[in-house]
């Protein structure tokens, strides 16, 4: 029990984690040395925060999101060496920069000037694995997050450093006899556990695809509803005209684009939901000034004729006449576009006495940065015990089967099922038909998949039975009748593959019962 609650190891999520924790401390003594040295960082991911991938294509604003997310502007925005690596942007208790290469080698870098990674690396990145950014960031405590090259990118050096960071990649075994982490196992257990995928207005056919090759659970299992959600990023660039209902209401217009890409992405991810990142980046990282509110200011006293024209495009609003200097306005347009400038000037005239604090929360509220937070706490953090805990178990499953010992294959897999029998791992088996369900790997009628898709995709047991905020009797009375037509299913009608799903959806919905009726 030692090894399972050490300091090295951190924190665990939960009893899921501390069973896996404690499975593979047992099995270290079982196993060659070369497995037990993945099992060894199989447990230090387990005690580490949630790592959660940050992907997308190029240009779709995944780094200035990265930066709103963190709260600091940190992550280089503009095309450079940088943004051709994976970045991993953790906790730490000074402020530092690693450059780790392919080799092992780490190189501490230092911040630039602007306290952001400097976009230039001053090495041969073709010999780089990417680079560890350690920050006294409160947010970082509870989460990793991972800014990723963009998808898209016609260099395959910057999609093959992802992949290999991530887990997508199949590596060819190494020789056996050497008691190091060969890259083999490192890799099946080196990938995000979560994933936040950005995208803009057009999803592409090929965005499934780029989601799949993003894998969340470790050992190449695919991102799916339980431990993934999307983002429609730069949302005020929508044209309202273009979207039927918007009423001509830019956010009204961002909002039902959202819900048509999330009918597109699912089940890959649990839901799509609005942002403007860069707006978010400023009023959360400290870009917005008492300066910029001083401009804000001047803005919204010319004659609204005026100001409306000039909010037409950039162009015009750069260059047209009036008393704001046009290097002003420019930076103005380069932290918070011309919706976010449109947004302050009204909050100011509706409020002439507003501060430039109360000003900086009103642009932040207009981000939609707060609902993805708060997405991103419900989704991922509220089950960050059973995704650690399957992405490990993936993991620990990947690394036996590496060995190439079928004893060894076999002790591990016996290990698994011993724990899995647990009734404080149904969870693990919940969130296993989920992903089955989800990929398609088991075919299930519409109406029965959409049922295995809500039961595990929520946390909370009102949502599960979709029955939010209806009263303890009617959800006990709801939870023990889907147990039964469930039970009954996978006796009589099922195929063999839905049969297992289907009783572990069952046993699923008598818990939630039990747990109703306790309560």
């Amino acid at each position: 029990m030692g090894a399972v609650t050490s300091p090295e190891q951190g924190r665990l999520a939960g009893p899921l984690s501390m069973s896996v924790a404690n499975l593979c401390h047992r099995l270290q003594s079982q196993v060659s040395a070369r497995t037990a040295a993945g099992f060894a960082e199989v447990l230090r991911r387990l005690g580490a925060p949630l790592q959660v991938a940050v992907a997308g294509r190029i240009k779709s604003g995944k780094s200035t999101l990265v930066n709103a997310l963190i709260g600091r502007r940190v992550a280089p925005t503009d095309i450079g060496e940088c943004t051709r690596l994976v970045t991993r942007f953790q906790y730490g208790t000074v402020d530092r920069v690693e450059i780790v290469f392919t080799d092992g080698r780490k190189q501490v870098l230092p911040f630039a000037a602007d306290g952001m990674i400097p976009a230039e690396l001053g090495v041969d990145i073709d010999k780089v694995s990417h680079i560890e950014a350690y920050l006294t960031n409160a947010v970082l405590q509870g989460m990793t997050v991972i800014d990723t090259p963009g998808l898209g990118s016609l260099d395959a050096a910057s999609v093959s450093r992802t992949e290999q960071l991530l887990g997508a990649a199949k590596h060819s075994e190494d020789e056996e006899g050497s008691d190091e982490l060969d890259d083999t196992s490192r890799n099946a257990v080196a990938g995000a556990e979560a994933v936040l995928y950005v995208v803009t207005q057009g999803v592409r056919a090929d965005d499934q695809q780029a989601l799949a090759a993003f894998t969340a659970a470790t050992a190449s299992r695919e991102a799916g509803p339980v431990n993934a959600i999307a983002v429609l990023n730069k949302a005020d660039t929508i044209a309202p005209e273009s979207v039927e209902g918007a009423d001509g209401d830019v956010w009204k217009a961002a909002t039902i684009l959202s819900e048509k890409q999330a009918s597109t992405l699912k089940p890959r991810v649990a839901d799509v939901l609005p942002v403007i990142g860069l707006i978010a980046e400023s009023a959360e990282s400290g870009g917005f000034t008492s300066a910029d509110a001083d401009a804000l200011r001047q803005l919204a006293d010319l004659d609204d004729d005026v100001l409306q024209t000039m909010l037409i495009s950039a162009d015009i609003f750069t260059t047209w006449e009036c008393d704001v200097p046009s290097g002003t306005r420019l930076r103005l347009l380069e932290k918070l576009d011309l919706f976010g400038i449109s947004h302050a000037v009204e909050a100011i005239r509706k409020e002439p006495e507003i501060t430039a604090g109360a000003l900086r929360r009103s642009l932040l509220d207009a981000s939609g940065l707060e609902a993805v937070r708060q997405r991103l706490s419900i989704v991922f953090a509220a089950r960050a015990d059973g995704i650690k805990a399957a992405a490990a178990l993936a993991s620990v499953t990947a690394l036996a089967h590496a060995s190439g010992d079928p004893g060894e294959r076999q002790r591990v897999h016996d290990a698994i099922e011993v724990l899995l029998a647990k009734p404080e791992a149904h969870q693990l088996r919940l969130l296993e038909a989920l992903t089955l369900v989800a990929s398609g790997a088991v075919d299930m009628p519409e109406d029965l998949s959409e049922e295995v898709l809500r039961v595990g995709s929520n946390a909370d047991i009102g949502a599960q039975l979709g029955k939010p905020g209806a009263p303890r009797p009617e959800l006990a009375a709801h939870a023990l009748e889907r147990a039964g037509w469930w039970r009954s299913f996978a006796s009589f009608g099922a195929t063999p593959a839905q049969s297992r799903v289907a009783h572990v959806v069952h046993r699923a919905y008598f818990l939630m019962w039990q747990q109703v009726r306790e309560a």
